[in-house]
């Protein structure tokens, strides 16, 4: 929970704020999906819809942002609205950005990183995204490796997602989080999934079937004062993936177009993603629309069960 100087930062909305002193389940929503991830008016569409998916699982949906020198957490749709519009316009807000964004009262979407940082700040021990960052294709070469995954080893925040993102070097990512000692829990599955598609070449470290089952284990680390995150990896909907031959393709061609064009750092996913949208004619964000509507329904599973637990 949050500190007295922290407060003065935070901007809870007040319906989250009610659930949070209840201990009721609540489960935090990243803003740069919306911003940088979907096109508009899609972004509006799917941020909306992943709230209500939430609500209608037991749990009191929380997107998280930084308006006027705030960190909101919860958004109304107004302000999902302006962030949607604002588009690759917003600023990208990681660990480093949050001082600087706050200072210039400026707008700001928030990455796995940051609203991991937010999210515990306010009390929230639940998040549902699309993937994480990870160790990029080329980082034996550029270093290029996501603040998402150092978040992870120090946050205690789990991160329910379809996975590392596939542009990503997955293999690397999971070394660089078996070293942070961040586990990697397949939700009914014994195989990575790999975002847009339900499989790839690596194992996760445990499986676990039910909500139930993923809570008590998260609740027996953080009770036992085991600092850090989780990534709880849930396979995309059968009827939205890709047959992974077919995505390695344009992955390929998109990140040999990125090295081409000399995208480095922060705008190297964005870029990625949206050449993979133009290449898979549009097919690629649908998918990116049902695996996060797919996360926030078993986030929100996961967490109603574990606030019955740490009542």
């Amino acid at each position: 929970m949050h500190t007295d100087t922290q407060k003065k930062y935070l901007d809870i909305r007040p319906e989250v704020a009610h659930a949070l002193t209840r201990n009721q389940a609540v489960v935090a929503l990243e803003s740069t999906i919306i911003s940088h991830g979907i096109p508009y008016p899609q972004n509006v569409h799917m941020a909306l819809q992943v709230e209500k998916i939430i609500a209608d699982n037991g749990a009191m949906p929380a997107t998280i942002a930084i308006i006027d020198g705030k960190l909101k957490v919860g958004l109304s749709p107004d302000e999902i609205e302006i962030l949607a519009k604002s588009g690759v316009e917003t600023v990208k807000v990681s660990r480093r950005d949050i001082p600087f964004v706050i200072a210039n009262k400026a707008v700001g979407a928030t990455t796995v990183a940051s609203t991991m940082i937010i999210a515990q700040m306010a009390g929230i021990r639940f998040f549902a995204t699309g993937g994480i960052g990870g160790v990029h294709r080329n980082a034996p070469q550029t270093f290029d490796i996501s603040a998402d995954l150092e978040e992870l080893a120090r946050t205690d925040v789990a991160v329910v997602c379809a996975g590392a993102k596939s542009i990503l070097d997955l293999g690397l990512t999971l070394e660089y989080l078996e070293t942070k000692g961040v586990p990697v829990v397949g939700y009914q599955t014994d195989i990575l999934p790999a975002f847009y598609t339900r499989k790839s070449d690596f194992a996760v470290d445990y499986r676990c079937d039910s909500p139930d089952h993923v809570a008590a284990a998260l609740h027996a680390k953080w009770d036992m004062g085991i600092n850090g995150g989780a990534v709880i990896a849930v396979p995309i909907p059968q009827r939205a993936c890709f047959p992974t031959a077919q995505m390695d393709g344009y992955i390929a061609t998109a990140v040999q177009e990125a090295a081409q064009q000399g995208i480095k750092g922060k705008d190297t996913t964005p870029f990625l993603l949206a050449r993979i949208c133009t290449l898979t004619q549009g097919k690629s964000v649908q998918a990116n629309i049902e695996l996060v509507c797919n996360n926030a329904r078993v986030a929100s599973q996961i967490a109603v069960c574990y606030s019955k637990i740490a009542l």
